[in-house]
């Protein structure tokens, strides 16, 4: 059974996913079309990494919906990165600009979310 708290995160993230599905973080660039393509094909080497990415953060970061920035576009996430991997693990946790609280990763910890977004930035 869910504790009340897991029922409430995920009500909460759900909420605000649909009310903030449409909002971008207001930058225009584009990514090149190779690092399109290159988005959509690449998944972390750890095995139980990539499945919380293919389920959670892939949607989003393989295809740049709700402008999320592309896994492996490092110019996308090169002044992201500038905000330090604090900065980045407390988005993703508390939700920033069009991502949800969590990034639809219910059960991730920091060190999962690190990882995640370590891999996004390098796209290796």
């Amino acid at each position: 059974m869910y504790s009340r708290h897991t029922v409430s995160r995920l009500l909460a993230s759900l909420g605000i996913a649909l009310l903030l599905s449409g909002c971008g973080n207001g930058e225009s660039s584009k990514p090149s079309a190779e690092i399109q393509a290159a988005a959509q094909q690449l998944l972390p080497a750890d095995k139980a990494l990539a499945d919380i990415y293919t389920r959670s953060c892939k949607s989003c970061h393989g295809t740049g919906a709700a402008a999320a920035p592309l896994t492996g576009d490092t110019a996308a996430w090169k002044l992201r990165m500038e905000k330090g991997m604090d900065t980045l693990v407390d988005n993703a946790i508390n939700g920033f600009g069009g991502m949800p609280p969590f990034g639809m990763c219910m059960d991730c910890e920091p060190e999962e979310f690190e990882a995640l977004i370590a891999f996004m930035a390098k796209g290796q």
